[in-house]
């Protein structure tokens, strides 16, 4: 459910510690066979970081990774060897502690390794780490026989001077060594056990105690020193790594227990569902009853906030107010008159007014006042006492709305009077303006056409390498089975590779499929049915083929988008009367594209892919007398390659891409003496650099 957003879940620079961990858990979960080499590629990232606790929990999901995917186990491991050379001791102590656990699932294959980390016991200071060596040393003592009892006698030189862990493991190697080769270590193991004994832990000392009773036998020696060898030399079952938030299911989310992974005091369990349903009545939800408002007069509401505005302003504002809405009494007046009784006295009001605009605001007031005054006591019924109190009240209505109506007429007319505003602006002006919008000037663009001509004709071809797609080398001839005649009543299919590109997307593969009649009738209506494809995966369907008559043959073009994963696409067959389940399983060696480059740019892109993207090995026993054709014939039959030309005649270059990500495989075959030939294969795609690696192994070794 949550790989489509797999990137959602990277971890930023800026997260604490607890998250960085928290997300490298779900991308540790996240991982598949299909996204792994993205994991892997962002793992390597962090393991780089500051932060030394998620440092180290990036090499332990590392781990867990290469225990749940075995396709990427030998491209961790390779990794994570690389991380023994990092200066780091943290890094490097935590790498050898889950190296150690993964070559218990294969410690045959890995004796390389555990030389490796043998000679890397004179660097590491960090005691785990000393101490999981010489268990890998002394677990698989029969694998290194020859650096084994070098590697205890440097430990006896040193035996005081180390932790307590890095003894008790110099005990266990003794032991080991003294029962499978006692020629080369009994003295060395006496020696250690001598000076154990003496040891300021009592740890020590007890274990010291029993070893030499158990492996040195004398008369005190009971019957239990014949089973000596089944004690020390057991087959010990490869370890689980488990994730640190395994068991934090058992506690309900966000609570404190749950944070702490442990249950605390007063935790209670979530009960079970009930086996009855509950009464109904418990969901009813409460009416909530409508609460009365209490309407207060809008005269006195209106008179507190006038009263108010009188004290806020100042008389000077107020007679710059009045000179300036002078202009506009007229449309105030004219609407007055519509809704007053008195209209001609209204009239000869604004004409009195428009000749005396200089006198000041205190007659336009009166005016306003009288004329208000009157619609008041026309429109009303109230007593004579009241009358002097409503005129109050109306004046101050009579200033608001000609204010309003002042600020509608100012908002339309300050586009043209903006040019003419005076510098004394007062406090309500800026208010006004606030609100409107100002007229923004937007800049020409300027004439570009010539520069990006210009800009058009650079390139960073000098110092970015060269890749092409080519036509494939070789095209194999090889096909295989879809539908058996017997399965299909009939009906046979075989499907092939013809390593072109795929006409329906370019991301597809392209897969021809033949389809024979080998019953005595007509089989009609051939086509693909129901898909169980897996996630990212895409078909395009071959036509329909309407009728394919008894003994003939027909080949078809479909597309699949396999993802760059080994996943095979599953699908139906269907006919007129049955339908088929058939799967077509690709290669690792037709998911790609081959490109050419120059043998320059091929080592820059290689230098480019190190670490967990390089996959390598080396095969003995080689043919000696293959040519350079030969050897090139047998890599593109197995791969869609091309060939990079080489100025070293021991030395052969391939080169491809993926078909889906266009992610670059780089593989080197260097021939040395002998019949010993080193292979090497680097691509950020590692599930794909490992099988391809394996296949191009088995073709090299076989005559």
């Amino acid at each position: 459910m949550f790989q489509p957003y797999l990137k959602s879940f990277y971890v930023r620079s800026t997260d604490p510690t607890q998250i960085k961990v928290l997300k490298l858990e779900i991308l540790t979960n996240l991982a598949s066979e299909t996204n792994i080499s993205i994991v892997l590629r962002e793992f390597q990232t962090y393991v780089k970081s500051q932060d030394k606790q998620f440092a180290a929990a990036t090499i332990q999901a590392i781990g867990r990774c290469a225990t749940n995917i075995s396709e990427v186990t030998d491209t961790c491991l390779t990794g994570l060897v690389y991380l023994l050379s990092n200066r780091d001791e943290n890094v490097v102590a935590e790498s050898v502690v889950v190296i150690k656990k993964l070559l218990q699932t294969q410690p045959s294959q890995h004796s390389e390794i555990i030389k490796h980390m043998a000679k890397l016991l004179d660097k590491i200071t960090v005691s785990m780490a000393r101490a999981s060596i010489l268990w890998l040393i002394g677990e698989y003592c029969e694998h290194v026989p020859k650096i084994a009892p070098d590697v205890l006698r440097k430990m006896a030189k040193g035996f005081m001077n180390e932790e307590e862990i890095v003894k008790l493991q110099i005990l266990n190697l003794g032991a080991k060594l003294y029962l499978t080769n006692p020629k080369q270590t009994k003295l060395l193991m006496q020696y250690i056990l001598n000076v154990a004994k003496y040891d300021q832990n009592y740890d020590i000392r007890d274990r010291t105690r029993f070893i030499k009773q158990l492996i040195v036998p004398n008369e005190k020696s009971g019957a239990l020193s014949k089973y000596a060898k089944k004690i020390f030399l057991v087959q010990k079952p490869a370890p689980v790594l488990d994730s640190p938030f395994k068991d934090r299911d058992r506690f309900q989310l966000s609570t404190l227990s749950h944070s702490l992974n442990t249950k605390a005091n007063g935790y209670l369990e979530l009960p079970d569902w009930p086996q009855t349903a509950p009464d109904p009545s418990v969901r009813n939800v409460e009416v909530i009853q409508q609460i009365t408002e209490v309407v207060i007069p809008v005269g006195k509401l209106k008179a507190k906030k006038d009263t108010s505005a009188e004290k806020f302003y100042s008389d000077s504002e107020e007679q710059e107010e009045s000179s300036e809405a002078s202009g506009n009494e007229s449309e105030s007046g004219s609407k007055s008159e519509e809704s007053s009784e008195s209209s001609s006295e209204d009239s000869s009001d604004s004409e009195s007014e428009k000749e005396k605009t200089s006198e000041g605001s205190e007659s336009s007031r009166r005016e306003n006042g009288q004329t208000k005054s009157k619609n008041v006591q026309s429109a009303t019924s109230e007593s004579e006492e009241s009358s002097s109190q409503d005129s109050s009240e109306s004046e101050s209505d009579s200033e608001v709305d000609s204010t309003m109506k002042r600020k509608k007429e100012e908002s339309k007319s300050v586009p043209r009077a903006m040019g003419t505003i005076k510098q004394d602006v007062s406090l309500l002006d800026l208010v006004d303006l606030s609100d409107m919008s100002t007229p923004v000037v937007v800049p020409k663009p300027a004439k570009t056409s010539r520069l990006a001509a210009d800009l058009k004709g650079l390139s960073l071809s000098s110092n970015s390498s060269t890749i092409n797609v080519i036509t494939p080398v070789f095209v194999p001839d090889k096909s295989f089975e879809l539908l058996h005649r017997m399965s299909g009543k009939g009906l046979g299919a075989r499907y092939h590779f013809p390593r072109q590109p795929c006409i329906y997307n370019s991301k597809m593969v392209s897969v021809h499929i033949t389809f024979t009649n080998n019953s005595d009738q007509e089989i009609q209506n051939i086509q693909i049915g129901e898909r169980k494809l897996a996630s990212g995966m895409k078909m395009h369907d071959f036509h329909e083929i309407d009728n394919l008559e008894p003994g003939t043959s027909k080949t078809v073009s479909m597309g699949i988008d396999f993802c760059d994963s080994t996943q095979a696409a599953n699908f139906q067959l269907c006919t007129s009367n049955d339908h088929f389940s058939v799967n077509i399983q690709p290669p690792v060696g037709e998911l790609l594209l081959p490109v050419t480059t120059s043998e320059k740019d091929f080592i820059k892109e290689q230098g480019k892919l190190t670490g967990m993207n390089e996959n390598s090995t080396t095969i003995t026993g080689a043919p000696q007398n293959n040519s350079c054709q030969a050897t090139v014939n047998k890599v593109v039959s197995v791969a869609n390659v091309g060939v990079v030309p080489s100025s070293q005649d021991n030395v052969h270059r391939f080169v491809a891409k993926t078909v889906n990500s266009g992610a670059l495989v780089l593989i080197t075959m260097q021939v040395k003496e002998g019949s010993t030939v080193q292979l090497s294969i680097n691509t950020e795609k590692t599930v794909i650099g490992s099988v391809l690696l394996r296949d191009l192994k088995t073709v090299l070794s076989q005559e």
